[in-house]
């Protein structure tokens, strides 16, 4: 069930969704991925093993995101059995995108309210991501990815909402893979300090147009949960063939 109401493909919308939340994915992970660029023993730093350990890390927060988005929708199955509570979930996940794009362009900043309801787990979850410094392997990086994948976020949290609406775990699960992909040329490019691109990404103007296309999906989402919008637009249709 595509959540938004929408003929959209929502794994596009995901994917796109999270190409236009890169300006937030370098402002709160960028730092991070850099991080763990130094952390790697200069004598293994050179480009082809760093650019394996960086992918690395992106595959594992993936797939936490993956696991995060079943779990969601796994959730959404157990209260969205009634039409009115589905429809309710599908409103919320509506109101968080317009939140999210309010974060990314920076006008305002309520979701990092959401984003304190994640940091009692990452407070223990920290702790072993630490232990898996400095990585000098591939399986340490996906592991220390999966644990980083966790890192509270409300751009995630935005997207996690659109899973538990749509109330079915392998899709929930593709949706945050979608989402994940769409963030991993930002956090690439960070991670590989490709400088160009991440001053595009975080320029006032692409934060602006990334923050209104998502405004814009999320009320046409809404609107399409609307009573009689659907039959409104079905009848338009069928009297523009006559």
């Amino acid at each position: 069930m595509n959540p938004s109401g929408l003929d959209l493909p929502p794994l596009a919308a995901a994917f796109v969704f999270g190409l236009l939340g890169g300006a937030h994915c370098i402002g709160m992970c960028g730092g991070i991925m850099s991080a763990l660029s130094f952390a790697v023993p200069p004598s293994l730093r050179h480009p082809a093993r760093l650019g394996g350990l960086l992918l690395g890390y992106n595959l594992g927060r993936i797939a936490s995101y993956m696991a995060a988005g079943a779990l969601a929708a796994g959730l959404g199955t157990l209260v969205g059995l009634a039409p009115g509570i589905r429809q309710a979930l599908q409103v919320l996940a509506a109101v968080m995108l317009i939140l999210m794009a309010l974060y990314i362009a920076d006008w305002w900043k309520g979701l990092l309210r959401v984003e304190a309801l994640g940091r009692r787990l990452w407070r223990h979850l920290e702790p072993l991501g630490r232990r898996l410094m400095p990585v000098v392997t591939l399986p340490q990086a996906v592991t220390l990815g999966a644990v980083w994948g966790w890192l509270p976020c409300g751009l995630v949290y935005s997207m996690l909402t659109w899973s538990l609406a749509g109330a079915d775990p392998l899709r929930g699960a593709a949706l945050m893979g979608a989402f994940g992909l769409g963030t991993l040329p930002a956090l690439l490019a960070t991670g590989l300090a490709a400088r160009r691109l991440g001053a595009l990404i975080r320029h006032p103007a692409t934060r602006t147009l990334a923050a209104l296309a998502i405004i814009g999906f999320a009320l046409w989402q809404l609107w399409g949960l609307w009573p009689g919008a659907m039959e409104m637009a079905h009848d338009a249709g069928h009297a523009g063939h006559h």
